[in-house]
């Protein structure tokens, strides 16, 4: 049996999305940025229909500094030509609800 200090409850999850005109380094990018701020990817999904890339990322952003990763993204976006976007995960879980 495997303990752990810290519940699941405790943690704090977002998810990152990234559409844009598929290329090089894209993940690379996403990935880097995420580990210099030492974030853990619990989930990641992508795929590319024709030329469009689509990923989307579940994060541990426990005790992470919400806004200057948001920021962080936002620069890496710009940079790579996509659209990238971080929510909280209840955010998008509320938001997408029906």
């Amino acid at each position: 049996m495997i303990n752990f200090t810290q519940s699941e409850e405790d943690n704090m999850r977002a998810i990152v999305t990234v559409v844009g005109i598929d290329k090089v380094g894209i993940i690379a990018g996403v990935c880097n940025t995420l580990a210099e701020h030492e974030i853990n990817v619990l989930d990641i999904k992508q795929t590319i229909v024709d030329d469009f890339f689509n990923m989307i990322m579940i994060v541990d952003i426990t005790d992470k500094d919400f806004k200057s990763i948001s920021v962080e993204l936002n620069k890496l976006g710009t940079k790579l030509g996509v659209t990238i976007q971080i929510q909280h995960e209840s955010i998008f879980t509320s938001m997408h609800r029906i």
